[in-house]
């Protein structure tokens, strides 16, 4: 078996627009590397060398402001596609927020590809356009929402991305607990807030009865409905 026979986000990436011989085609270009909680796999304004699909964990897309600070542009999670296919240089660097394990191709050699199968042409704007709708959403959350509505929102897109087959509880009580990538610092950045207002969001939130916080990074859903709504 090959790499890709085993692979746990096959169906859920860009390759499931693949036959079995066109994924094998595939592989031979392909190669699996494991990064470290911390450990960058792109760089903001280098050279565009790599594209990758991400296997398992979970990777921050930054870029640097002129006096040094970090902003957190987006998230990836597993089968999410990452890297500028047909481009020169890469707009943001790629950071593993967790232990993370990618499928890298050389950018080249991935072009190539793709211009000679049309189904993963096909599969990469669909994802770009997906892409376009979440920075749309992403736009009115910073510049429209109150800090609990932000924060409210943030947590549910966690845990559409994060929660594990079999968390929930009865139909009647949907739990579900995932552990956050970020510390409240980094959610503060991700969402245009202080740490300490992002700190009394979740401790109301938690007084209220909508979440639990079983620790520092972990958090539990226990009213879904209500926080849809803090959400607005």
């Amino acid at each position: 078996m090959s790499a890709c026979d085993t692979c746990i986000v096959r169906n859920r990436s860009i390759c499931a627009a693949l036959d079995g011989e066109e994924i094998k085609a595939l592989s031979m270009i392909g190669r699996r590397r494991d990064l470290a909680a911390g450990e960058s796999l792109m760089w903001e304004g280098e050279d565009s060398v790599l594209v990758a699909n991400v296997i398992d964990g979970v990777l921050k897309l930054s870029t640097g402001t002129e006096d040094g600070r970090e902003q957190i542009v987006g998230v990836v999670y597993p089968s999410d596609f990452i890297g500028r296919p047909f481009g020169s240089t890469s707009g943001h660097g790629v950071t593993a927020l967790t232990d993370a394990r990618v499928c890298v191709f050389a950018r080249r050699d991935f072009d190539a590809f793709a211009r000679e199968h049309p189904a993963l042409e096909h599969k990469l704007l669909e994802r770009t356009l997906a892409e376009l709708d979440r920075t749309r959403s992403w736009m009115l959350l910073l510049g429209r929402k109150s800090a609990g509505e932000k924060l409210a929102t943030f947590l549910l897109e966690m845990s559409e991305r994060l929660v594990q087959p079999g968390c929930h509880d009865s139909p009647d009580l949907p739990l579900r607990q995932f552990a956050l990538p970020f510390s409240r610092q980094q959610v503060a950045d991700v969402l245009g807030l202080t740490i300490e207002t992002v700190s009394r969001q979740f401790t109301r939130l938690k007084a209220d009865g909508i979440i639990d916080l079983p620790s520092r990074r972990e958090v539990t859903i226990l009213d879904r409905e209500a926080l849809q709504a803090e959400a607005g």
